[in-house]
């Protein structure tokens, strides 16, 4: 039989072996084994923590409102030509101040143009006529083609307050010559500011 001594002295011996034998398979095990090298990444793909964080453990920017952009000022339209902010002039055909459907086109654009971005703008509607006929029935159709593009401005929305008509006949040509492509380009309604 073992004494108490003898015991306790066993115990230790074991436990000593064991460890022994644990430290060992540790080392060899590890020897044993080719360890993966580490991921690669990109130095550039972290930053300090510092400068990611602040104080409050928060990331920089969060919270802080972005900067609004800067209004891009809109342009003082009563003091442009109609021509400037996109108004188009319409061409008649000869002896007629009935309007074509591209007349009628070209003038939906202009009263958009006129509603939404010259809101409040007043402009002059030039009635102009070519150089045949008298100089009165020129004159009187000048003012038929310009009543005519004013109407057809109210239907489409516009107050007739902010449309002015007037005539000019074949006195302010657009093109000079006695043949049909300049005459063409002087049977039109022309808008001007007032």
């Amino acid at each position: 039989m073992l004494n108490a001594r003898g015991q306790s002295t066993g115990r230790f011996l074991a436990l000593a072996t064991l460890c022994v034998l644990a430290l060992a398979l540790l080392v060899f095990g590890g020897c044993s084994k080719k360890q993966a090298p580490p991921p690669e990444t990109d130095s550039t793909a972290f930053e300090d923590a510092d400068s990611v964080f602040d104080e409050m453990g928060t990331i920089e920017g969060e919270g802080e409102p972005e900067p609004e952009p800067e209004a891009t000022p809109l342009p003082d339209y009563a003091s442009l030509e109609p021509a400037e902010f996109g108004i188009e002039d319409i061409f008649f055909a000869f002896d007629e101040y009935d309007l074509s459907s591209e007349a009628m086109t070209t003038l939906s654009q202009n009263a958009r143009i006129l509603r939404d971005d010259a809101s409040g703008v007043t402009v002059l509607i030039e009635g102009h006529a070519d150089e045949r006929g008298t100089i009165e029935y020129n004159l009187a159709l000048g003012e038929k083609r310009a009543l005519a593009v004013k109407d057809y401005l109210v239907s489409l929305g516009i107050s007739s307050h902010r449309l002015r008509v007037t005539s000019y006949g074949e006195s302010r040509p657009f093109a000079t010559g006695s043949y049909e492509s300049a005459w063409a380009q002087n049977r039109r309604a022309h808008f001007a500011r007032p």
